[in-house]
């Protein structure tokens, strides 16, 4: 990879890691009902989670959606059910503090699996092999995992402090029932780039 890919591609990794999508609206909205030091698991999940992804996308299970596109679709259809389903389990949050008490934030093995099933993770992977790991080598595909490992984490986790932060205007269950139906419609509204194509089709 020259210099200059390498700094397309890191371009690429922050743009990607930082813009709203299921991982950091979730984490936002963790952040807000369970605060940052709960969220902690949540948070490196999906970092070492998604780069484990890139690395089993990068040495192999890209060829099976070269060789069966029905898998593809597929994989579009349980991930946009699985989605709405935690859009309805965030909306349905409780307040602040009974979280702290009651609630249960996402472990790290359920953020770590949740990548499979996220479309925003899976175009993230699949675009960074295909252009800047086009001949899928050990050392490129290596690289993607490990920039991506150092770029996603911080990115991800700025979410999380953002939905900590909003904590404190969310003391009345009023605002925090708005803050929760806000996020879950945010999460349903990120599905848009998946379903839309698929209904053109």
């Amino acid at each position: 990879m020259t210099q200059d890919l390498l700094f397309a591609f890191i371009l690429f990794a922050f743009v990607s890691s930082i813009t709203p999508g299921p991982n950091n609206l979730m984490l936002m909205a963790s952040g807000a009902n369970f605060g940052f030091a709960r969220s902690i698991p949540h948070m490196l999940g999906i970092g070492i989670g998604f780069v484990v992804m890139i690395l089993l996308v990068g040495f192999g299970l890209i060829q099976v959606f070269d060789a069966f596109p029905v898998a593809h679709t597929l994989l579009k259809v349980v991930s946009v059910a699985y989605l709405l389903w935690l859009a309805l389990k965030i909306a349905r949050a409780g307040a602040p503090r009974g979280a702290q008490e009651d609630g249960t934030p996402i472990t790290f093995v359920q953020a770590a699996l949740f990548q499979w099933v996220n479309p925003k993770a899976w175009t993230m992977a699949l675009t960074a092999i295909t252009l800047y790991a086009p001949d899928r080598s050990l050392w490129a595909i290596g690289l993607v995992a490990a920039v991506f490992g150092a770029i996603n984490l911080p990115c991800v986790s700025s979410w999380t402090v953002l939905g900590q932060q909003m904590r404190r205007l969310l003391t009345s269950p009023t605002r925090l029932r708005l803050f929760n139906w806000s996020m879950a419609a945010l999460l349903v509204a990120s599905l848009y780039p998946v379903v839309m194509p698929a209904v053109a089709g």
